[in-house]
């Protein structure tokens, strides 16, 4: 089980941070932007090359830091099939240094379609009689608001394969009260899915007692934190919302069990975009990066520790 993985990185660095890779072109430093477009132009083709070095240099910078990255698929299909040519390398290359790769795409189709992106994402794609591996990540984000038939094609991989799935319950968006916060009878919409999130991931648990769902509970609302983790005691979280978007590590302690397991905090453009305070024009790009890791990581060492 994917989850039981994960925990484990996260035991041996210390460390429930998960490193978005978020990278808009203007995110990258501009040395290394040059370094392409003298070469390439102002193409595509040297946005997308200029985004894998920099992301490669993050890597570098925080692996030893950090248990996971999540790449946001939606910054490289902008860039068109270079942009995803970047992507499948990019996860690769986080693999190779022992990272868990959470491909955050956030996919919530149905049917034959939601079966195809499972296959891109955690699964093969048969051609003849060999599997070939597309994106092989180790975890994808996924909306369950189509119900079950969205769901059900990505758990079958995850527990074929090992694999698992955090599916969006209340974000950290504000207009999530649009929606997530309505009345359903007696619950509020985000519990029932939390509730759906439970029941959809089965009876199988991981060695540390997690569902290979997981769900997505936004770290500006630590007190729906607090509830969520009370009341889906065997469903691991992904908190996005810290830093930049104004989450604090007070506000995710609540996401935690009583041994500090079952929860990942993601930070993207406080890891990523360190280097523009710094004043040296991204010239030390993988230094502040680094140390606003491990400020995290510090940060969050306060309110919680990892047993």
């Amino acid at each position: 089980m994917a989850f039981d993985v994960l925990q484990d990185k996260i035991k041996a660095k210390k460390n429930p941070t998960v490193a978005g890779l978020d990278a808009r072109v203007e995110y990258v430093p501009p040395a290394i932007l040059k370094k392409y477009t003298d070469q390439y132009g102002e193409t595509l083709e040297a946005a997308a090359l200029a985004v894998k070095d920099f992301d490669c240099g993050l890597i570098d910078a925080l692996a030893d830091v950090v248990p996971a990255v999540k790449p946001q698929a939606a910054y490289f299909e902008c860039l068109g099939w270079q942009g995803m040519k970047v992507l499948e390398e990019v996860i690769a290359y986080a693999k190779s240094k022992d990272l868990y790769v959470i491909a955050d795409i956030k996919r919530g189709d149905i049917g034959t379609t939601a079966t195809a992106y499972s296959e891109a994402w955690l699964g093969t794609t048969k051609v003849g009689s060999t599997d070939c591996s597309v994106f092989d990540a180790d975890c994808v984000t996924l909306n369950g608001y189509m119900g079950s038939d969205a769901i059900k094609p990505f758990l079958k991989d995850c527990t074929e394969r090992g694999k698992s799935a955090f599916v969006l319950c209340k974000t950290s968006n504000p207009s999530s009260v649009e929606l997530q916060d309505l009345v359903a009878g007696d619950r509020l919409v985000y519990t029932v899915m939390g509730d759906l999130v439970s029941r959809w991931g089965g009876r199988t648990k991981d060695r540390y007692g997690y569902l290979p769902l997981g769900a997505v509970v936004g770290a500006t609302h630590p007190s729906v934190l607090r509830e969520l983790r009370y009341r889906l005691d065997k469903v691991f979280f992904l908190v996005p919302g810290y830093g930049a978007q104004g989450g604090t590590a007070a506000d995710v302690r609540y996401a935690f069990d009583a041994l500090g397991r079952g929860a990942i905090i993601n930070a993207s453009r406080s890891i990523m975009c360190a280097w523009q305070k710094s004043g040296r024009d991204g010239e030390d790009y993988q230094d502040a990066a680094r140390a606003a890791a491990e400020k995290m990581r510090d940060e969050l060492k306060r309110y919680i520790t990892i047993l």
